[in-house]
């Protein structure tokens, strides 16, 4: 059995979190008097510290109770938090699964935590062995060394666009926390492993308003997780890390599901015309499947296609310092993929 406390670190545990005014009073009729607020204007009040409203709503779509759930500022709060709760600067260490998204990485040298690598197979698959090579467990520790604290994995992955097939695997064999990034699930055909934190108490997963709600700039994120490590993230994070205009913002968008699936639905079908149109360019070696809404491309010169895009105001991602000679594409709309395929045959001489 996995014991939460035995993972979060000493101080954390023992930590009193600070008590903001709307944590002690937050009912909405009074004389505001508490808060050291500027009486006037229209967003003058600090935000609700718990984002009651919208957690109710993501339960109602979630199917998840509000118990496990916790709203961050942006997913990247989520992975900061998670590294100060459970591990250790200069002791602990984690496994990350390159090629993936960079944060993780950073993260970890921002607390300073050893990230280890398990890179992933040929297939964009996890390696097994190459994880469990990677981990120090609580048992086999000695008493002055760290342990690998938590697992972290993108599934749609970022940039290679697969969702990881064997994560449950990870969830069986690992005693540490395993952090789930599913920022892009919201279009792939896999399910989410939301359902699954009822059975795996040390599973986070991440998803966020960012992609498929088309709310990047609001920045937020969620995690889905067990109460009790809900209640440490409560505990560690800011106490108003998520403004009043950005719940609002994230509760209009779960407000209208219709417009979200239509949005959704769109992107699949160009990204399924733009695989096709890039697949009829002989510049483009490769064409890897993508459960996201980018496409991850191998060229046969990644920073020549790419400098060349660049001259013509095509920004896409240069990809060849993770998988050689890719660049990463986003999926746009019907006028900017068609300037992109436009541009990208020109430029290679296709046109």
């Amino acid at each position: 059995m996995i014991d939460i406390k035995n993972l979060a670190r000493e101080n954390i545990l023992t930590l009193k979190p600070y008590s903001s005014a709307r944590d002690e009073f937050a009912g909405k009729d009074g004389v505001f008097l508490d808060a050291n607020e500027n009486p006037f204007g229209t967003l003058n009040r600090y935000p609700d510290p718990g984002q009651r409203k919208l957690k109710e709503k993501l339960s109602e779509v979630k199917s998840v109770g509000v118990e496990n759930i916790f709203i961050g500022n942006g997913s990247d709060e989520v992975i900061d938090l998670c590294f100060r709760i459970f591990c250790n600067p200069q002791k602990d260490n984690v496994v990350i699964c390159p090629p993936t998204y960079g944060m993780y990485e950073v993260c970890a040298a921002v607390n300073n935590v050893e990230a280890r690598k398990a890179k992933l197979n040929s297939e964009f698959q996890l390696d097994m062995d190459e994880i469990l090579k990677s981990i120090t467990s609580l048992d086999s520790a000695s008493s002055n060394q760290g342990v690998t604290k938590m697992i972290i994995i993108c599934s749609p992955n970022n940039p290679t666009g697969n969702c990881i097939d064997n994560i449950e695997e990870v969830l069986q064999k690992f005693n540490g926390i395993v952090i789930i990034d599913e920022a892009y699930i919201d279009f792939s055909k896999k399910p989410s492993l939301i359902d699954k934190i009822r059975l795996y108490p040390n599973l986070v997963v991440m998803q966020t308003f960012s992609k498929a709600w088309g709310l990047a700039a609001a920045r937020v994120g969620m995690a889905y997780a067990n109460s009790e490590i809900i209640a440490l993230l409560k505990k560690v994070k800011p106490p108003y890390n998520v403004s009043e205009l950005n719940q609002q913002a994230a509760l209009n968008a779960l407000g209208n599901i219709d417009e979200y699936a239509k949005c959704k639905n769109k992107i699949l079908e160009q990204k399924a015309l733009l695989e096709r149109e890039l697949k009829s360019i002989p510049v483009i070696k490769k064409v890897y499947p993508s459960d996201a809404n980018f496409l991850l491309v191998e060229v046969d010169d990644a920073e020549r296609v790419y400098s060349e895009l660049l001259k013509k105001q095509v920004i896409v991602r240069n990809r060849d310092s993770l998988v050689r000679n890719c660049i990463r594409i986003t999926v746009g709309s019907p006028e900017e993929n068609e300037q992109l395929i436009k541009v990208l045959r020109m430029v290679t001489g296709n046109g």
